[in-house]
């Protein structure tokens, strides 16, 4: 990964986890230091996030975060709902029962690192969980459209977002559990019910903290 996507990354996080707020400047020499890289990359992954819509360049006082609104997040999981959805009913028409255990393997490691409060391995296996199910749907125009909507997860601040890592560890048996039944749409309502659970909770999330700032 570029030292410039590894900001535009970190800042991204910053934002969707609601540790940065609309209205409130950041410097590239900020994020260098955070970071320990230069200035130039730190730039260039702050103007990607002008691009991507959450920073504005304000004139002679550098780059604003814009406003992210519980409804734009809303907005933006039930799109997420919408594909995940139909990549996992294609899944469930193909799944191998020996890939169903696996899915089960990594859902019971995920269950041990929520009970452990694990949050950063949490994470990682739940986005294990995830991508396994997304791929072999063979579909890879929409596992990239997906893909551009994981921006808005805040991975890195995961435990941050109230009842987010307690969402992962319940909301998977269900979908694990029509996959196994080679339901598509089961397991299609499943993944999309999980998905607009998370982007609730990140809404609320954000509009607490608006609240609170």
């Amino acid at each position: 990964m570029r030292l410039s996507d590894v900001a535009a990354a970190h800042v991204r996080e910053l934002i969707v986890s609601g540790q940065l707020h609309s209205g409130e400047f950041i410097r590239p020499e900020m994020v260098a230091d955070e970071l320990g890289i230069s200035a130039t990359p730190a730039r260039e992954g702050l103007l990607q996030l002008q691009t991507e819509g959450f920073l504005s360049v304000e004139p002679r006082r550098g780059f604003m975060v814009t406003a992210l609104s519980s409804e734009d997040i809303r907005d933006i999981y039930d799109a997420q709902a919408l594909l995940g959805g139909e990549l996992t009913a294609r899944t469930a028409a193909t799944i191998t029962p020996a890939t169903v255990d696996e899915l089960e393997r990594i859902q019971d490691a995920l269950e041990r690192a929520a009970a452990a409060r694990d949050f950063d391995e949490e994470e990682r296996l739940n986005h294990e969980f995830h991508a396994l199910i997304y791929r072999l749907s063979g579909s890879r125009k929409m596992r990239w459209l997906i893909k551009t909507t994981l921006a808005y997860a805040p991975r890195k601040f995961f435990a941050a977002v109230e009842g987010w890592p307690e969402a992962s560890a319940q909301d998977h048996r269900a979908i694990i559990e029509h996959l196994r039944a080679g339901d598509p749409e089961q397991a299609r309502a499943a993944m999309a019910r999980h998905i607009r659970n998370a982007g609730a909770l990140l809404a609320d999330h954000l509009a607490q903290d608006g609240e609170a700032g």
